[in-house]
């Protein structure tokens, strides 16, 4: 009876610590939650016949948004850090297979750790969003949210504005939202695009769009 208390026991302290250490280890990539907003050249929200007149000619590009509100990545706080990707593609996004290149500008507001912590965290999760990165640099980028209204300026060469659809016709008519944003998100919308433009030319040819219901929101967690 004696073996079998302290084998017992041995047991119940071996789960304790084994337990200790998987708290440790989640602990060290703590959830990453925030805002994100992401904008196709191609309206996600249309009437089936757009849709198809779109599908194969374009929205083969896509501007992609994060501003980190609480979260760490392998001890290092992410808290405040914002992040732009460029993603172009040879077919439409909706093409899983089809080769994408990206680029990525990481805020100027954050650290050498930050920067290289936010920059592991998003590969790790959105390799296939991004495809090839030819290019990651840091420098001025704005993100703005105020109600459901995105403001997203990185370095004068990639721009968002975008606005929520009135009245949420979106998820009152879920049948022609044709799309899924490039991450997953919590309480995920439909936005309407007053304005996106890329004014480089690494990942695609420069292009401007206005005046379409080619956005998503929400927030995201990693």
């Amino acid at each position: 009876m004696r073996k079998f208390w302290f084998l017992a026991m041995i047991l119940a302290l071996t789960g304790l610590f084994s337990g200790a250490t998987t708290i440790k280890s989640s602990a060290e990539t703590g959830s990453i939650k925030g805002d994100y907003v992401e904008v196709r050249t191609a309206s996600v929200f249309a009437g089936a016949c757009h849709y198809n007149g779109e599908v194969t000619t374009t929205g083969r590009e896509a501007l992609m948004a994060w501003k980190v509100s609480s979260g760490q990545w392998r001890g290092v706080d992410l808290a405040g850090v914002r992040v732009v990707a460029i993603v172009g593609a040879e077919t439409n996004l909706s093409d899983n297979n089809g080769a994408r290149r990206s680029e990525i500008i990481i805020g100027d507001n954050a650290s050498d750790s930050q920067s290289r912590a936010i920059l592991e965290a998003l590969k790790s999760r959105y390799a296939t969003s991004f495809g090839r990165i030819i290019s990651v640099r840091r420098g001025p980028l704005n993100f703005d949210h105020e109600g459901r209204n995105y403001s997203v300026n990185a370095d004068n060469l990639a721009a968002i504005t975008v606005e929520a659809m009135p009245n949420d016709l979106c998820c009152k008519m879920p049948n022609l939202v044709w799309y899924s944003p490039l991450v997953p998100l919590e309480n995920r919308k439909v936005g309407y695009t007053t304005r996106a433009m890329y004014a480089g030319n690494a990942v695609s040819d420069r292009w401007q769009r206005s005046g379409e219901n080619s956005a998503f929101y929400g927030r995201f967690v990693l």
